[in-house]
C-alpha cells in the first residue's frame, strides 16, 4: 500500500502543478500533447483561426523528431550523442517558446518531461536557456523566461528518474 500511496500523491502533486499554471499555458500543454502523442485531431480541438492552424502545423512537423529524440537521450554523465540531442532539443523548444504561450521553465519542463521522458530532466536547463537566449525570442520575453529558472533547478545535483504520471487533457464543454 505504501507504493500506491506514494504514486498517488505524486500523482495529486503533478495535478497541482498544471493548476498553477496559467490559463494559456495549460492549453498550449494540452494541445502540444495531443499532437505528440496523437491523442486526438490537433486542428479540430485547438485550430479557432489561421494562426492557429500555422502553430499546429509547424508542431505537428517540430514533433515527427520526438519519438528519435526519445531514444537517444544521453545516458547520466555522458556526452556521447549529446551535440544531435541537445541540437534538435534546443531547436524544437526555441520554437515553442517563440509561441509564447510557455511562460516558465515549471511549465516547460512540465511539457518536455511528458514529451520524453524522466530521463530528459538533467538536460531541460541547459535546453531551456539556450532557446530562450536566442535572437528569435523578443528581448523582454528572454528576460521574462530567463528569470523564471531558480538556481535550485539550474544547479540541481539530481532529478528524479520517475515518469510523469499526469497527462492533462482538454476537456470539452458540452453544451446545455
Amino acid at each position: 500500500m505504501g507504493f500506491e500511496s506514494s504514486s498517488f500523491a505524486l500523482t495529486i502533486a503533478e495535478m497541482r502543478e498544471f493548476a498553477g499554471f496559467s490559463v494559456p499555458e495549460q492549453e498550449f500543454i494540452e494541445r502540444a500533447l495531443d499532437i505528440a502523442l496523437a491523442r486526438s485531431d490537433a486542428f479540430k480541438s485547438w485550430s479557432r483561426c489561421a494562426d492557429d492552424q500555422r502553430a499546429i502545423r509547424s508542431q505537428y512537423l517540430a514533433y515527427r523528431e520526438l519519438r528519435q529524440l526519445r531514444d537517444h537521450v544521453p545516458a547520466d554523465g555522458s556526452l556521447d550523442g549529446v551535440e544531435h540531442f541537445m541540437g534538435t532539443l534546443l531547436r524544437i523548444s526555441a520554437q515553442d517558446l517563440a509561441m509564447e504561450r510557455l511562460d516558465s521553465f515549471s511549465a516547460y519542463r512540465f511539457l518536455y518531461e511528458r514529451l520524453l521522458g524522466a530521463g530528459v530532466r538533467p538536460f531541460l536547463p541547459a535546453a531551456f536557456c539556450g532557446a530562450a537566449a536566442l535572437p528569435t525570442i523578443r528581448p523582454a520575453r528572454r528576460r521574462l523566461l530567463l528569470q523564471s529558472l531558480s538556481e535550485a533547478a539550474a544547479t540541481a545535483p539530481a532529478w528524479s528518474k520517475r515518469e510523469p504520471a499526469f497527462y492533462p487533457e482538454k476537456i470539452e464543454a458540452e453544451a446545455a
